[in-house]
């Protein structure tokens, strides 16, 4: 499988090391009065979906850059790949 790096073009899956949900992205504010719920749940419960999924891949054998990629699970055609971090820079922006 290749995976569009957003810098460096495709690249080979191998040089990737897979995370799992893109939902990960959003951790439980510790804070909350169901903080110990909420981080059992962000830490062992997970889906596994069949079809379009959001997931993150860290480039373990070249730059070292987290990516957000959108794949079908099924097929494993990749949909679109960004940066991680210009997504959560993005998204923090339209939070405040």
């Amino acid at each position: 499988m290749l995976i569009p790096h957003p810098i460096l073009g495709p690249r080979d899956a191998q040089e990737f090391t897979y995370l799992g949900d893109a939902r990960l992205i959003d951790r439980p504010d510790p804070a909350r009065p169901d903080a110990e719920a909420a981080i059992c749940d962000y830490v062992y419960l997970r889906d596994n979906p069949a079809g379009v999924h959001r997931e993150l891949w860290f480039h373990e054998q070249g730059d070292r850059s987290w990516l957000l990629i959108t794949r079908n699970t099924v097929t494993h055609e990749i949909l679109h790949a960004e940066l991680a971090r210009d997504f959560a820079l993005a998204r923090k922006g339209n939070s405040e």
